[in-house]
């Protein structure tokens, strides 16, 4: 029983042994990766990310007239859903319009007033030239009244008759300034009739318009299209519970989803890069089996700085050739542009070159022995270098230093 578990132990000892001998003596640095020098094209290419935008849309404003009333904090009381297909005509939201309902109720009860006030000046110009009317007549009838005593009196002594000459006299002479003042207030009453009269037709002209305003706080399609919000000032979209001004009138658009474009920023360095008429790949998050070819149209000169960043940015537009039926404004794009490309040259991994003394320098696999060569290089993106002089098309490089291999000369280019 001794024996057979001494065998059993001695057993593990061994295997224990071979495990470590296999697998324990075997270092990072004993496993050599290589690859082939290959030809072909070098592709340089900056990727950022945008945002896909119309580049032409027409604009669904809210109330354009309210600044002519006073009224400028507009809230949006309801919206359809973004996205939503509308046709014109169709009903797109509506705007908060307590303010100028109050606006509405002023003007009638202004209107009630003013025309109150204008039938009263009626009766009292009605009343007032009545009485003028009536002290004319009756200075008339005593003007007849005496001149017919006179014609009466000429057997009277001339005292008598002068004495009524000059009561007849004195009747005209009021007759005549009766009627001048007639004429006075005739036109004074014509002209306070025509002032109350205005001051009516103002009120009811407001009133129409605050009726056509109030039809502007339910807001209807101009045109066909899909329903987008606009952005605030801070790039916040409009919905419902925000204002929008007299100013800003906008609430939504309605975009030409056949003109597209991806709108990005570019940090400091890869700008340097970016050119107009620059070919662009343009892929998009919600859709990875989407990609439409494009290309830069406008390269911003100035930086900006983003909210909450000191970073500068630079505005990038790319305009896409084509379109698709799946894409939408304000989609997340991914913008790989083509900076640079090369045709038929040679390139390795990155991971490949290794320097010393200010050197460049490949691990070259030769039948059976590794050799140590200068290399020159070109261009070089996230991936690849370009291999300029050194190496040829398929020779097998390492992507590791070999192990004793820290010494050995390096063979120069001639």
């Amino acid at each position: 029983m001794n024996k057979k578990r001494l065998a059993f132990i001695f057993s593990g000892i061994v295997v224990l042994i071979l495990i470590y001998s296999f697998f324990g003596s075997t270092s990072d640095e004993d496993v050599l990766l290589t690859t082939k020098v290959v030809k072909g094209t070098y592709i340089n290419e900056v990727i950022i990310s945008g945002e896909a935008q119309s580049t032409s849309s027409k604009e669904i404003n809210g109330p354009i007239n309210a600044r002519r009333f006073n009224i400028y904090q507009l809230k949006i009381q309801d919206l359809v859903p973004e996205g939503t297909i509308v046709k014109k005509g169709d009903y797109i939201g509506k705007i908060d319009a307590s303010e100028v309902n109050s606006k509405m109720n002023d003007a009638q009860l202004s209107l009630e007033s003013a025309e109150s006030k204008y039938t009263l000046q009626q009766l009292d110009t009605t009343l007032t030239l009545k009485q003028e009317r009536t002290a004319i007549k009756d200075l008339l009838f005593n003007i007849e009244e005496n001149q017919l005593e006179l014609k009466r009196s000429i057997y009277e002594p001339p005292a008598t008759i002068r004495q009524l000459e000059i009561k007849i006299e004195k009747f005209e002479r009021e007759l005549k300034e009766k009627k001048e003042d007639y004429s006075i207030k005739k036109r004074q009453a014509n002209a306070k009739m025509i002032e109350v009269g205005t001051e009516v037709s103002k009120i009811k002209q407001r009133i129409e318009e605050l009726i056509d305003l109030q039809k502007e706080f339910t807001v209807y399609s101009e045109d066909d299209g899909m329903v987008t919000y606009v952005k605030d000032w801070n790039g916040n979209k409009k919905k419902v519970g925000t204002t929008i001004s007299p100013w800003e009138p906008a609430l939504a658009s309605l975009p030409d989803l056949t003109k597209m474009e991806s709108k990005t920023y570019s940090n400091e360095i890869d700008i340097r890069k970016i050119k107009k008429d620059l070919k662009v790949k343009i892929g998009f998050d919600a859709f990875p089996d989407i990609e439409i070819d494009g290309v830069v149209t406008e390269v911003a000169n100035v930086g900006e700085n983003k909210r909450g960043s000191d970073i500068k940015l630079f505005q990038v537009l790319i305009k896409l050739n084509s379109t698709n039926k799946n894409i939408r404004p304000g989609m997340t794009t991914s913008n790989r542009i083509l900076t640079h490309q090369e045709d038929n040259v040679l390139m390795v991994p990155l991971e490949a070159i290794f320097s010393k003394n200010s050197i460049s320098y490949v691990y070259v696999k030769s039948g059976y022995s590794i050799e140590k060569k200068q290399v020159e290089l070109g261009l070089s993106n996230n991936e690849v270098v370009i291999i300029k002089k050194g190496l040829n098309e398929n020779d097998v490089v390492y992507l590791n230093a070999p192990t004793d291999m820290e010494e050995k000369s390096i063979t120069l280019l001639k």
